[in-house]
This record gives C-alpha cells, structure tokens and sequence, in this order.
C-alpha cells in the first residue's frame, strides 16, 4: 500500500472483510452518507461506486465527511506507518501526536523538521491529504472524545486538556468531526468505556488502544528490571513513575490489557496531556503491527517456538529521552544491574521533588534535567573518568538546545551526532536511537545479553554470524532483539 496513494482494491477488501488489522491506517468514506468509518465496522459495507479511501480522518474532515458513530474511528491505534518510516510526512505525524503544533505551532513544526512552513505542508497534503493544523485538529477531536467518554471531567476542563485554546473552537471541531455536541457525545459512552473512569480526586483515567496481542506485560517486566527507586515502581499491578512535559510535572500508572493499555495521570498542567498519552502509546509501542512482526519473525523455524511463547512481543519506548541517553551512558559495558545502581545515584542526588498533589507512596522525584547533570555529574557519578567527561559532555548540549533528542531526527542523523560527542560509540547511539525513535530494524550484536538469548534459542550467537542471520529479519531486527533479551532473562531464572 503506497504512503501516497492508497490502493482501492486493498482497502475495499479490507473494510468488506472488516479486517481490524487495518484501523488506524486508513479510513472509508462513504459518499451516500457523508460519513467514514474505520475498515472494520459493522455495518453494511457499502457499494464500491460510493466509497474513498483516505490515509488520515484529517483529510476525511477536510472533504466534508463526519465521522461514523458506530465504529469510534478516532477511537483506535494509530497507524504503524509512523513507526517504521524516517520520510519527513511520519517524523512530522510523531510530532503531531505529540502536541508540538499545540505548543510551538507550525512555525514551531517547520523549524524541528528543517523545512519552511510552505514546504512542509505541501509534503503533508500530498502525503497525507491534510495541512499541519487539520492534521492536529484531528489528534486534538481524537483527544477530546476519549475525555468526554471515559472521564467525568468539566467539559471547559477537557477542551484545554486535549488541546483547544478555546471552548469555541472546541465545540465547533466536535459538531464538525462527530455531528454531535461535546455533551450529546459523551451520552454515548458506553459501559466499558467508563470502566476505567472511576478517577479519584485530582486524577483522570484512560484506555489507550492496542492492537492484538499486545505482550504489555513484557514491556512491565522490562521496565521493572530497570526501574530506580522514587522515579518509577514495576509490579504485578502495573508501572508507575514520574514524567516531565512541557508545561509541567505528571504521575501517569499504566496497567496493561489484552487490547488496550489502562492509563490514570495526575498533571500539573491539563494542556500537557496530549503530550503524556502520546509518550505512553511509545513507551509500550501500542501503534506497532504485531501480527505483521510476528508472522515475518517466526518464519524461521527456530524462532518459530519462541514467537509462539511470547505473541505481541512490543518494543519498550520512553518518555523521556534525555534519561535514556544517561542510562545508556552509564550502561556502558556494565550488567543491567550495576547500570541501575549507577543511574539510582544520579536521581537521589539531583532528582525533583515531585509537588504534594503529584507524589506519590512509590514516586516521590522526577529524572533531573540535562542541566543539572551537566553540572554535577563529576561529583554523583562513580566510576571511570571517561564515564564522567561522556555524560557531562553529552548534557551540555542538551541543556544548550544544541543537540536535539526527539522523534524528528532520523535514526542517521540521532546516531551521527551522538556518536560525535567523547565516549559514545555505536551500541550507545544505537540504544537510544532504539528507545527514543522505536526504530523497529536495529540489532546491537556487541550486546552480551542478545548473544546469550541467541545462543540459548540455538541461533549464532558471535557478533558477525549473528549479524549476518539476522539479515534474513529485516525490518524487524528489533523485535528480534527483544525476543533475544527475553530468552536471555528466562535463562537466568531459578
């Protein structure tokens, strides 16, 4: 399927045979109504003469058509395009769904992905079939009908948390997307909508959908093995942690499901949600195509077994980047174990205090700012001097805005600058490049832990032979990884 021009046949098949596996990556719109619906609702498919198919609900907004009341299609994972694709139009859809039209606008947008705001919105027209603004109206619409339907909160207080500036143009985009007043949509939440929205006072709950299976609970596990005391806490009952936005500090829990991720924030500042819940959707990769990746992975007879075992296996993100280059830092050629011991250091020496209306009996502190490492780096952190010199040399810019750790940058150019600075090399650039862009096709063979999964699930298991096996499973080399990085956990289990 073309990111440009979408192929009828495909997409008629897919909505005849209502295949879930294509929400989120493109919409049917129905001439006859004047509605569109996402590929797998229920009702009659339609003849083939009244439909279009569009990339985005944006570009169906923007022809006139509403959106249908039945299926929710606003209310599913987004597309797994964005993930696995560097090209301007999907770094500038991270960025959407993100909230940096909302905050920085599309001056702002422009300016991160190095283009004018002419040019960006022509790639973006013709990529996706809406300008920046439609694209992040649409992210705001999606925002706000998970609000209305889930929460009890004010309606003034869900126009600004989803992103509005004001009650108006709230209103309008609602009649205009769902043909219904923000208080006629919130009638039709539905039982299990609000299952999860019984929020205690200062908080609001969420489901954020996943598409299945979704291994979440690996993801927890992952997380807790690496979790530091007072910024985060892993169990059975779900992670826990602190977070920095833009606008403020938050306290976000995720409990994971068999098709959503369960999410119950606390937030400084409402406007910051859009921004949170788009970091959630990327620390537990909710927007990736697991049965695509599992299909390509287990073709291999012996990873076959090991798919089977662990189907929906995600790629665990962050939600903040500037922490994953540290731990990356100090994870350097160390067990995850004196890594985390290292990195705990760091946080009780120069971690935030969280407010009252936001600690926690687990979270009491928020990861320390570049700048605040860069200062004090050569009295917290133990260790080879090198370590020290890299940290420090590698916050500063950072701090300075010289160096950018976002979803804009491509993985080329993530690798090439952080690989310019004292004391990073390949495996470092690469981790952080696999955390914070979710880049789905990186292998780190140099990794003690993935050649110990690879020669536990009898695959070569030196550096070069690895390498070269692993070939065979692009773009998807890392899931691969993490399957390996599970083998090699189960190993070590009494």
């Amino acid at each position: 399927m073309s990111p440009t021009v979408l192929d009828f046949d495909r997409c008629y098949a897919a909505s005849s045979g209502r295949d879930a596996r294509f929400d989120g990556q493109f919409v049917l719109a129905v001439r006859s109504t004047g509605i569109y619906c996402r590929p797998s609702c229920p009702a009659r498919t339609p003849k083939r003469e009244h439909c279009t198919f569009y990339v985005t609900s944006a570009a169906a907004h923007l022809a006139g058509y509403r959106a249908c009341k039945r299926c929710l299609p606003e209310a599913v994972p987004g597309s797994p395009e964005w993930n696995v694709r560097e090209d301007v139009a999907a770094r500038g859809m991270r960025l959407i769904s993100e909230g940096v039209v909302d905050r920085e606008g599309v001056t702002g947008l422009a300016h991160r992905l190095g283009y004018s705001e002419r040019q960006l919105s022509r790639i973006l027209v013709d990529e996706l079939g809406a300008p920046p603004l439609a694209l992040a109206r649409a992210q705001r619409a999606q925002t706000a009908r998970h609000l209305l339907v889930a929460t009890a909160m004010p309606v003034s207080d869900v126009a600004f948390a989803a992103g509005f500036t004001s009650i108006r143009q709230f209103n309008d985009t609602i009649v205009q997307v769902f043909a219904m007043t923000p208080t006629q949509l919130r009638g039709t939440a539905r039982a299990q909508d609000r299952t999860e929205a019984a929020a205690t006072s200062g908080s609001l709950s969420l489901r954020l959908r996943a598409r299945e299976p979704f291994d979440g609970a690996a993801v927890i596990d992952w997380l807790g093995a690496r979790a530091i005391d007072g910024l985060e806490r892993s169990d059975a009952g779900g992670f826990e942690r602190a977070v920095r936005l833009a606008g403020g500090l938050a306290t976000v829990v995720a409990r994971p499901a068999c098709d959503h991720l369960a999410v119950t924030a606390r937030l400084e500042h409402l406007a910051d949600l859009p921004e949170l819940l788009a970091r959630m959707r990327r620390l537990f990769d909710l927007d990736a195509d697991p049965l695509a990746i599992d299909q390509a992975l287990a073709e291999h007879p012996l990873l076959a077994r090991e798919i089977a075992t662990h189907p929906g296996t995600r790629l665990p993100g962050t939600v903040d980047a500037t922490e994953v280059l540290v731990r990356a830092i100090l994870g350097q050629q160390v067990s995850v174990a004196a890594a985390r011991t290292a990195v705990q250091r760091v946080v009780d020496a120069l971690g935030v205090a969280l407010p009252a209306a936001l600690a926690t009996e687990h979270v009491r502190v928020a990861f320390p700012s570049a700048a605040a490492i860069a200062e004090q780096a050569e009295h917290v952190v133990r260790g080879p001097a090198g370590r020290r010199r890299a940290l420090t040399e590698a916050m500063a810019p950072i701090a300075s805005g010289a160096l950018t750790l976002d979803s804009s940058r491509t993985l080329s150019e993530l690798t090439r600058d952080l690989e310019a600075l004292p004391g990073i090399g390949p495996w470092t650039s690469q981790y952080v490049a696999l955390r914070v862009l979710g880049h789905p096709d990186l292998l780190l063979t140099g990794d003690s832990a993935v050649r110990a999964g690879a020669k536990r699930l009898g695959l070569p298991h030196e550096a070069r032979p690895l390498a070269g096996y692993a070939e065979r499973h692009r773009p998807w080399r890392s899931y691969l990884m993490m399957h390996l990085w599970q083998a090699s956990a189960a190993r070590k289990e009494p």
